[in-house]
């Protein structure tokens, strides 16, 4: 990072400092604030600068929570914070870069401390540091609660601010200062229902601009701006390459001239080049935590309603029943962004939760046209599952099990031609449908699942989505077809192997039954996953036969597989109308003669399709699985959501030791 870097260290040092959080109170009249808020830097962007950053502010920190019981000078920071925002929008429109530039220091200031604060005390208790008065002369403390006051003041600034190179830090730093408020649920292992924070946001003074911090969130990660470059941070470096500005010769000369974060020789170039989007990135992360706070005793989230009922600008329909905390956002904008986003966790998680609670974006996404856009993302996800984290590929799974719920999308996505798929290395697949690719990549899935992770939820989402496209598998490539087969061959080698096992523990231990449930579970869940497929191929030749010359190759191919279930009692009756498949295509193929080229097959049964008559197969009640979301959801969201937070918010740094939430391994 950079020799300047080494001399945040001396921030405990620093004159200035130690009269913030000293002995003496100070007046918030007193021109020690402009100096103090007065410095020019690049905040962290990584968690290493972050990290370097608050191990010098914990013990000025700590001394503070000592000494403002009596000083008030953390209120007194607070309240200059305060009155610098309420000229801010103003100041935006008349370009004062001076004004927005010290209320953003005066709020990193804040930020620093607050989490800090956060860490060491309760929430009770850090309300009264903001309820400790000034008694210095010239004190403007009210009996407002100050708290109360910021939180409503940093949810006025993100929506009214608007966004420009010289706001955008100011931004960054509100959505950031509000997450950090919500960093209680980190130290806590049971959810937390309640509090002072969770009261102020969910139905304070801030419950009435609900909707427009839901929009603005959603606008900030829509519009995926980058942090401008320095040279548009106010001033010029100074030549020796500083990122010190001199204000009026040097006001806060010796003050802030550690805080060289991200300058000349430092890593923040680097990190800004891996995240160049803080704003879009900590906005969805806000946003997240925000749509998870869960519902109170007698009222809802409201950002989760906000999050429900939001509509299209394009949409000039009349609601019958107005929806509270609705709002219109250019959906179009926003499919883009997600199709854009979903290298990312949370991007996945917000897709997630639109397409799962919000029925009019579900209908948007079901209706486009390039609906490639969007799945692929997520099939890249899962070919690559064994470098994501768990959820994340779950997350993926999910959605596309929402979007096989509707038959409109299970048929088009046979129709939607790829070519070159370059991420899928196991095959060159110069031509495949998109819903051949699908099937291909889920079933990989499974097969990685059963050899490593063997989750069991996992594979039957999987298989979920499976059954609900077999009715509408069209025209499979050769390569999906064979997956199918090649995954029934390995079910049944599984299944085989425990019931060897079985056999052989039961003549190893006679009289004694106790080894024994293990290898009977096992053999009930693999006998489940076995009927689950052949239930999805019966769906597919029942429904479509003709349309799947290379499903019925592969099942001649490997017919031999399916012999050993044809007397099983959990698949005799779905095995009927394989065997009549099997016999009938055997037959045709037998009458063609002997030594047929892999083309003759596939003529023969191309005309065998149209020849067999449906009615010699049996029918089945339809595959439909809809996709519905555990009791008590938050147990696994709000860690999930954390645990994002805790990795990728940019500029944060959460030590490991006395987080409770989660384990640190998780994910």
């Amino acid at each position: 990072m950079g020799a300047n870097t080494s001399q945040v260290s001396d921030l405990s040092d620093n004159p200035s400092l130690k009269a913030l959080v000293g002995t003496e109170s100070i007046s918030e009249n007193d021109p020690f604030w402009n100096q103090l808020i007065s410095f020019t830097f690049i905040s962290p962007t990584s968690s290493g600068e972050s990290k370097l950053l608050e191990e010098a502010v914990i013990p000025l920190a700590k001394i503070l929570i000592e000494n403002n019981p009596r000083t008030g000078n953390f209120g007194a920071l607070v309240r200059i914070f305060l009155g610098r925002t309420k000229e801010l929008k103003i100041s935006t429109e008349c370009q004062d870069q001076l004004f927005i530039w010290q209320a953003h220091n005066a709020l990193f200031m804040i930020r620093c401390l607050l989490k800090v604060f956060i860490r060491e005390m309760s929430e009770a208790e850090l309300h009264q540091q903001f309820s400790y008065q000034e008694r210095a002369p010239g004190s403007c403390g009210g009996s407002e609660d100050l708290l109360e006051e910021l939180l409503s003041n940093l949810v006025h600034l993100i929506v009214e601010v608007p966004l420009l190179d010289i706001t955008y830090s100011i931004l960054f730093e509100a959505v950031t200062v509000l997450l950090v408020f919500f960093s209680y649920q980190l130290f806590h292992k049971d959810i937390l229902r309640d509090g002072i924070i969770y009261q102020h946001i969910m139905k304070g003074r801030c419950m009435c601009l609900t909707s427009r911090l839901v929009k603005t969130l959603l606008y900030n990660f829509i519009r995926q701006e980058k942090c401008p470059p320095p040279s548009t941070h106010i001033f010029e470096p100074k030549a020796e390459g500083g990122l010190l500005y001199g204000l009026a010769s040097g006001v806060a000369s010796g003050l802030w001239s550690v805080f060289t974060l991200g300058g000349a020789g430092s890593r923040a170039g680097i990190d800004q080049e891996h995240d160049p989007l803080p704003l879009s990135n900590q906005s969805l992360l806000l946003l997240l935590v925000l749509a998870n706070l869960t519902d109170g005793p007698e009222w809802p989230n409201p950002y989760r309603q906000a999050i429900t009922c939001f509509r299209n600008t394009q949409d000039t329909s009349s609601l019958p029943v107005e929806q509270p905390h609705t709002f219109q956002i250019n959906f179009n904008s926003l499919y883009t962004a997600l199709c854009e986003q979903q290298r990312s966790d949370q991007a996945t998680l917000l897709l997630y939760t639109l397409l799962h609670q919000n029925t009019n974006m579900r209908t948007y996404v079901l209706s486009r046209t390039d609906m490639d856009n969007l799945v692929l993302p997520i099939l890249e996800i899962l070919y690559h599952v064994e470098e994501r984290n768990s959820h994340h590929v779950y997350m993926a799974l999910i959605i596309l099990l929402i979007l096989t719920e509707d038959d409109a999308f299970n048929r088009s996505i046979h129709e939607v031609i790829l070519k070159n798929v370059a991420w899928y290395t196991e095959r060159s697949l110069t031509e495949i449908s998109l819903g051949s690719l699908l099937i291909l990549v889920v079933i990989r899935t499974i097969q990685f699942n059963m050899t490593r992770t063997r989750d069991k939820y996992l594979h039957t989402n999987c298989l979920a989505a499976l059954a609900n496209m077999s009715a509408q598998f069209r025209c499979l490539h050769q390569y999906a077809a064979q997956r199918i087969i090649s995954l029934f061959a390995l079910l049944s080698k599984k299944h085989n192997k425990v019931l060897e096992q079985a056999t052989q523990s039961l003549r190893g231990r006679q009289g004694e039954s106790a080894a024994l449930p293990d290898y009977a579970q096992d053999l009930s869940v693999i006998e489940e996953v076995i009927r689950m497929m052949l239930e999805i191929i019966n769906s597919c030749l029942c429904n479509s036969l003709h349309h799947n010359p290379n499903l019925v190759y592969a099942l001649l191919y490997k017919r031999e597989l399916f012999e050993q279930f044809r007397t099983h009692p959990s698949f005799q009756d779905i095995m009927q109308n394989l065997d009549t498949v099997i016999g009938f295509f055997s037959q045709r193929l037998e009458q063609a003669g002997s030594d047929l080229s892999v083309e003759r097959v596939q003529e023969v049964i191309m005309k065998g399709a149209q020849a067999l008559p449906k009615d010699r197969l049996k029918k089945f009640p339809e595959l439909k699985f809809k996709y519905v979301e555990e009791d008590q959801p938050e147990d696994f969201f709000i860690p999930y959501v954390w645990s994002l937070v805790f990795n990728s918010g940019v500029g944060l740094h959460w030590s490991p030791h006395g987080i409770e939430l989660f384990s640190m391994d998780s994910g």
